[in-house]
């Protein structure tokens, strides 16, 4: 409760209450609106606290899973801010430009990605020197161009698992991408926005800079535990694997030493048996030839 009533507090501080005018409302987000103050509307902060705690769990699972959650934020306030977040937890984002059809025309983009690192290989490793000077330049300028959009992605080799939304109203092509594909998707939803467009919906004021800077940091921690959480498992896995492979070791050489052990038996057991016998061959038995007592011939 105690961290509750400091989260509240934090949120509190970082303006995230603060909602918009009441003329520009959606009257979808009723229930998260605590009340109205000189025509703007007041955010409740216990359903904002509630729904980011839901949200941050349910990151977590993902990132522990080892999918990837792409941050999508091309707000001016907001670029920053999220790039950095996203940087810290190894996980993609779009902050510049959502280009159409990022997600549901994956392989042509990913051949962009391919051409932007070719070229950057190209500048590198000194290929291009066999370049004119104006050639050069040409591909500096492409790469460059092309890092901007589609720096956020270069590694993200497949779809991911769900996006995070800064403002759903801003990012309402990404949200309809995401939603075609069934992708699972996180949101900062003001109260100009609907609420029921994403999957795990923050009331949060999505215009402030600290407002959002607040709620993406405790996102991203929350994906950092998941990313902790996976990594001491695995390397649980990895010593259970090795101390089960090393009692196998074990068991064989046992076996090993036990089936020579039984070699070692059976072959004293024969040579008892030919000592008593000339040139180490055993005793032949002599039958018995002597007549019964008292017979006849």
């Amino acid at each position: 409760m105690e961290n509750n009533t400091s989260l509240q507090q934090q949120l509190l501080e970082a303006g995230v209450h603060f909602g918009h005018l009441k003329k520009k409302w959606n009257p979808k987000m009723l229930p998260y609106i605590f009340a109205e103050k000189k025509g703007i509307h007041i955010i409740d902060l216990n359903k904002t606290v509630d729904h980011l705690q839901q949200t941050a769990a349910a990151m977590k699972q993902i990132a522990k899973s080892g999918k990837k959650i792409m941050f999508v934020a091309t707000k001016k306030q907001a670029k920053e801010i999220v790039s950095e977040c996203a940087k810290k937890v190894n996980m993609p984002f779009a902050t510049e430009r959502w280009l159409g059809g990022m997600l549901t025309n994956f392989n042509t983009v990913r051949k962009s990605v391919k051409k932007m690192q070719s070229i950057e290989k190209m500048l590198n490793d000194g290929s291009a020197e066999s370049l004119t000077k104006k050639e050069r330049l040409t591909l500096t300028r492409d790469k460059e161009k092309m890092e901007k959009v589609l720096g956020g992605i270069a590694q993200l080799g497949r779809l991911p698992a769900a996006l995070f939304l800064v403002d759903i109203g801003h990012e309402h092509i990404a949200l309809a991408e995401a939603k075609r594909l069934g992708i699972t998707t996180f949101g900062m939803v003001d109260t100009n926005c609907d609420p029921n467009k994403v999957d795990f919906a923050i009331p949060a004021n999505d215009d402030a800079t600290k407002s959002i800077a607040i709620i993406t940091n405790y996102l991203t921690a929350a994906i950092a535990e998941g990313l902790v959480e996976r990594q001491a498992s695995r390397e649980e896995e990895e010593a259970h694997d090795h101390d089960s492979n090393e009692n196998e070791a074990k068991a064989r050489r046992l076996e090993a030493e036990a089936q020579a052990e039984g070699g070692r038996g059976r072959r004293g057991r024969g040579a008892a048996d030919t000592a008593g016998a000339p040139g180490g061959q055993p005793k032949r038995r002599v039958p018995n030839t002597r007549r019964p007592a008292g017979g006849g011939r």
